[in-house]
């Protein structure tokens, strides 16, 4: 299976997934804590992290797959929704709260 084909599987399988640096329970960077913060405050109580510090093929080819240079990646439904600050933009409009309870 190709680091592509990885990818897919995992967004496909699981509502939400948070790409990030480090686990939810220890961040390794402000951006991936900021997401899973908004995750929480959101409702999310069950969502699916991938910490990308443990394999560089996910770290780059997480990159490739969105085509969006930056980690965090937020995955809802199979769907890209983007990083950290669209997570931010997103929640402050009830958008986020929205996605999450559906």
């Amino acid at each position: 299976m190709t680091t592509q084909e990885t990818i897919d599987q995992i967004v496909k399988t699981h509502k939400v997934v948070l790409f990030m640096k480090g686990t939810a329970q220890f961040p390794q960077c402000g951006f991936s804590a900021r997401a899973v913060q908004l995750l929480q405050e959101s409702g999310c109580k069950d969502f699916f992290t991938v910490n990308v510090l443990e394999n560089n093929d996910i770290r780059q080819g997480i990159k490739e797959y969105a085509n969006w240079p930056t980690i965090p990646q937020l995955y809802i439904n199979g769907e890209f929704m983007g990083g950290s600050d669209i997570m931010t933009e997103m929640f402050q409009a009830g958008e986020l709260q929205e996605l999450l309870q559906n």
